[in-house]
């Protein structure tokens, strides 16, 4: 399919069968948009890496009719591979204020301020993308200033939640009202577009507001220094915080930079103006132990964050016995390992942790299944289609949203590409996604030669071999080895890998690749009758 016709599409290039990395496009009269553009973090799936990114292959050949870039929030899910991604598609990105300082404070960090164009709405904006009539609807998140999108076209209207949850008390912001939304029901929605992320979950989140006197509860109670780490990205909570730190009189101090940027973007917008005022490293250790409270990065174990370094006496803070630190987060499945590791860093230095299992002290910033149905009950859609989730997740909401009387649901995956309008809605084609790397300055595609060598290397470790001919005939032979596990008997282990080389390079006269092969394949046979593993060997032919 090169371009949509007189009909509706919808297509996740990520984000739907993941949670991160959201990228989603819709397609009417010839011409596309996207909502949102973000990354997801690495894991050992990708040695190396930090930054996972979306393939937009498909929505590159078709550069020509997109007609631009609609950021519902600030989350790095949703924006962060703008800077790498962004320039080579060419349009206008279109964010709230918020969402705008921290896009462009991205974009100076990598020198890209120049070459994208990022046009500032309101959040309540109501604008126009060629066939698609725009209106930003503020909802509750964990951040400031999320939009959802209600998408007008000729073949019908869909609500795009981005990211959401309800909030009795948001702390900061004015989301949009039950009332509100219930007019946007009455005026008809046929399809909604949802976040799945706690579609297992019985509860409501919970409103930011709630936690205020958990988190006072837990820093009144710690006897030495206080250390609260949070999501960096939520700007309430960090108001909250400054109340806490008011209210158990402890000075405050801030670690991290990603903390100090969206406190300096927040403020440049006009939130957190009454946030107290700070104290640096030196006087925050000066202080007495129970009069300082230091907000830190770090609560998902980023071993480059502020709580890892504080964790590993490599920061300027030091912690003892005695100390405390607060989690008030949620631990993001898949950094357990990494959180943990920490906690127990701290365990060893007899400093006090507590998190949102102990006390009431983190609400997350997704729906649980009581708001999912107040949402469906206030917009009546016609279909529900469950993004933003592991498949399980969207399967789950695609239940309960049929279970709560929606006339329908469709599951569909990163690279779906779904008919909404006309007619039933479907899944028409498979089209290719994927995922890229950022490694170093470079990205790569995620399936690629680089990632597959580094795995093979980190399974299998890596030999070198160096073999001398003088007049094609066999002279010495030289082998070092990395990450292959023989660490006794290595003279022996040498010798016989030496022997191996000798032997396949004696043989019958052969070209110098089918030389090197044999040579690759005769090392390679002793180190796996030694160790049950396949390194791979590198082979260099050196004439004398």
């Amino acid at each position: 399919m090169t371009s949509p016709g007189k009909e509706l599409l919808f297509l996740a290039l990520g984000g739907s069968g993941e949670i991160g990395m959201n990228a989603n496009l819709y397609g009417c009269d010839g011409k596309w948009i996207m909502l949102d553009l973000g990354v997801t973090f690495g894991s050992q799936d990708y040695p190396g890496i930090d930054i996972v990114m979306p393939d937009l292959e498909f929505i590159e050949d078709r550069k020509a009719d997109l007609l631009g870039i609609v950021l519902t929030h600030g989350h790095e899910d949703h924006i962060g591979a703008l800077p790498y991604l962004a320039a080579d598609l060419g349009v206008p990105l279109y964010a709230n204020r918020f969402t705008a300082g921290l896009i462009a404070h991205k974009l100076a960090e990598e020198g890209m301020e120049k070459e994208i164009e990022i046009r500032t709405v309101d959040i309540d904006a109501e604008f126009q993308l060629g066939p698609f009539d725009i209106r930003m609807v503020p909802l509750a998140h964990s951040i400031l200033e999320m939009s959802a999108v209600v998408i007008d076209t000729p073949y019908g209207r869909v609500f795009h939640t981005g990211d959401w949850k309800l909030d009795e008390e948001p702390i900061l912001g004015a989301p949009a009202t039950a009332t509100t939304l219930t007019a946007i029901g009455d005026e008809g929605v046929d399809f909604l577009v949802c976040d799945s992320t706690n579609a297992f979950n019985p509860e409501a989140s919970g409103s930011e507001g709630g936690v205020r006197d958990g988190l006072i509860e837990a820093v009144g109670a710690a006897k030495g220094r206080v250390v609260v780490t949070t999501f960096a990205s939520n700007a309430a909570r960090l108001h909250t915080l400054g109340e806490v730190a008011r209210a158990t009189g402890r000075q405050l101090c801030v670690a991290g930079r990603s903390l100090d940027r969206i406190i300096g973007v927040a403020r440049s917008v006009g939130y957190l103006i009454d946030f107290p005022p700070t104290v640096d490293f030196d006087e925050a250790m000066r202080l007495p132990h129970d009069k300082v409270m230091v907000i830190a990065t770090g609560g998902q174990g980023e071993p480059r964050a502020a709580l890892a370094r504080m964790a590993s006496d490599n920061h300027q803070i030091k912690l003892e016995a005695g100390d405390t630190v607060v989690f008030s987060s949620k631990q993001i499945p898949g950094n357990e390992v990494a959180i943990g590791r920490i906690m127990n860093q701290l365990a060893s230095k007899d400093v006090l942790t507590v998190t949102e299992k102990q006390a009431h002290i983190h609400v997350s910033g997704h729906p649980g299944q009581p708001e999912l149905a107040a949402l469906y009950g206030w917009l009546r859609p016609k279909l529900v289609v469950p993004v933003h989730g592991e498949i399980r997740h969207m399967h789950e909401q695609a239940r309960f949203a049929l279970e709560k009387g929606v006339a329908g649901a469709l599951v569909q995956e990163n690279g779906d590409l779904c008919r909404l309008a006309p007619g039933p809605a479907q899944i028409v084609e498979r089209v290719r996604s994927g995922r890229l790397i950022l490694d170093g300055d470079v990205i790569l595609p995620a399936d690629g030669e680089t990632i597959g060598e580094r795995r093979k290397l980190a399974l299998n470790g890596q030999m070198s071999v160096a073999v001398v001919l003088s007049g094609g005939r066999f002279v010495d032979s030289a082998i070092q080895y990395r990450g292959v596990p023989v660490e006794d008997d290595r003279d022996t282990f040498i010798e016989e890998l030496n022997e191996a080389a000798e032997q396949a390079a004696t043989g019958p006269a052969r070209d110098r690749d089918a030389l090197k092969e044999a040579v690759r394949l005769g090392v390679r046979r002793v180190a796996t009758d030694w160790t049950g593993k396949k390194p791979i060997v590198d082979v260099l032919i050196v004439d004398i």
